[in-house]
């Protein structure tokens, strides 16, 4: 090989790779649609997550009941409180057990079984208990599990104001001491 043909293979004009009509038309519509689907989706992953990021506000006491009312026989008091699930509002009833304990202070159970979740009855054994249908767990007037449940009744956060008992949210019972 001489002098003058190495030469000349190195200045060799770079050849340009031209994007064909076929490629152009690909990227282009596969970029739009890209930008089409982002646009549909992205409101949906916003409506989804949202309700996730507004803080939780303090739950607000609900009025239910005279404190002269409650004896040291539970009674079942029926109220509704307003609740907000993501986007859906509602206003569903719940049931609270109100009675005075043998200490004279006032309390609240939550009426939902913690076995499976039915609702309980008080003293329809005729035996001074709460009662669930459904499985036959039972518990004592402080809502402590004697049958079946694993756990104690829960209790709902109690207030007396002016003379009226206000209830707040469930939280796990105080009165029973687990062992």
């Amino acid at each position: 090989m001489s002098n003058h043909d190495q030469h000349d293979s190195s200045h060799k004009s770079v050849q340009r790779k031209e994007m064909s009509r076929r490629q152009f038309l690909s990227y282009t519509l596969g970029g739009a649609g890209a930008f089409m689907g982002a646009g549909m989706i992205l409101p949906m992953v916003r409506f989804a997550v949202d309700p996730l990021l507004v803080k939780k506000t303090e739950s607000a006491f609900v009025k239910v009941v005279a404190e002269s009312e409650i004896g040291s026989e539970p009674k079942e008091f029926k109220f509704q409180i307003s609740q907000v699930d993501g986007w859906y509002e509602s206003e569903p009833q719940l049931a609270a057990w109100i009675t005075k304990g043998q200490d004279g202070e006032i309390y609240a159970l939550s009426p939902i079984c913690k076995h499976l979740g039915c609702t309980v009855n008080w003293n329809t054994q005729q035996d001074n208990h709460y009662f669930c249908p459904c499985h036959g767990a039972e518990y004592t007037i402080d809502g402590k599990q004697l049958k079946v449940a694993p756990l104690p009744l829960d209790e709902y956060d109690l207030k007396i104001q002016e003379g009226y008992i206000y209830l707040g949210p469930i939280k796990p019972n105080t009165r029973v001491k687990e062992a």
